[in-house]
């Protein structure tokens, strides 16, 4: 095996990865297949390679590997970020010994590698009662009432099969604060999972629609909302649709565990999110699922948070 050249670009890479693997020594060690499937976004093969040093991943990978050990996302972007100016300062260096990862000297993962799995594992979601942060989703329901729910399907198209909007996808075009706020158009009629399962949207707690915030910053977002069904929700879960998460897109964990409420009861579902590295428009949306990781209001808007980056 040959020995890997301590320079300080490789320092950095392994340091990462040094990271990354103590973190998910700490997660009880988990296959990279089973983090995938938790992940329902990012392949085994990407995240094993995460955690080998041999390249910096990039951030979307970083936060799915992350989330997938059950951890806040936002704990480890100060340390990606001191990583990562260290790779990028070693690409522009002309007198750097450093191999290049390609003609356009990037470092990161290729984010073509970071596709969600072709047939995502529909696991039950008890677990993810347990995730380090009990974020939330943000949402932005359009004008007019708007019913609790927000909840993708995650092997179906849910963007464009389950009223989210196709603008806010990575392959549309980058959005900007022309665009907040945003509208979303009403998915396809469908009942409740359960017969009698109803919820309500009741209030922006924190950080409204179009709400300004930093570069690099951390916010926290919170809304209310009330059972107004005949079901408990117990396990419930947000799930978020806009998936893999970008490189310039807010980052948030993929699963908000939901306080179990009965019916006739209030909740407060708080969401910490991750702005990026560059200003923009930053829009993630959010459907409810069931303990056993199924949509339980097809036909609602997915819930959503729309930011101003500055």
């Amino acid at each position: 095996m040959v020995d890997r050249v301590a320079t300080p670009r490789a320092e950095a890479i392994e340091q990462f990865a040094a990271v990354l693997r103590a973190l998910r020594t700490s997660a009880g060690s988990p296959s990279f297949r089973t983090m995938s499937g938790r992940s329902h976004a990012i392949s085994h093969t990407t995240l094993h390679d995460a955690a080998q040093g041999h390249r910096l991943p990039n951030w979307a990978t970083t936060a799915e590997f992350v989330k997938a050990c059950f951890a806040d996302p936002a704990e480890f972007r100060e340390r990606w970020e001191q990583a990562h100016q260290v790779v990028r300062s070693a690409a522009r260096s002309p007198d750097t010994s450093e191999p290049r990862e390609g003609p356009d000297e990037k470092a990161e993962v290729d984010d073509a590698r970071d596709a969600p799995p072709s047939a995502p594992v529909q696991a039950p979601r008890r677990w993810l009662r347990h995730v380090v942060l009990v974020t939330a989703l943000a949402v932005t329901l359009a004008a007019g009432s708007v019913a609790v729910d927000v909840v993708a399907s995650r092997a179906d198209s849910p963007q464009y099969r389950h009223g989210f909007s196709p603008r806010s996808s990575a392959a549309a075009q980058p959005l900007t604060a022309a665009d907040c706020p945003m509208r979303q158009p009403n998915p396809p009629a469908a009942s409740s999972l359960h017969p009698g399962d109803a919820g309500a949207f009741i209030a922006d707690i924190t950080l409204p629609d179009c709400t300004h915030v930093q570069r690099r910053g951390v916010s926290t977002k919170t809304w209310r909302f009330k059972n107004i069904g005949t079901v408990p929700w117990r396990g419930y879960v947000l799930h978020r649709v806009d998936l893999p998460q970008q490189r310039d897109q807010c980052q948030t964990v993929t699963d908000v565990p939901i306080e179990d409420t009965e019916p006739g009861q209030f909740v407060d579902i708080t969401v910490t999110v991750a702005a990026p590295n560059s200003p923009g428009f930053c829009f993630a949306g959010f459907k409810m699922e069931d303990a056993s990781g199924r949509i339980a209001f097809p036909g609602n808007r997915p819930v959503n948070f729309q930011l101003v980056v500055d």
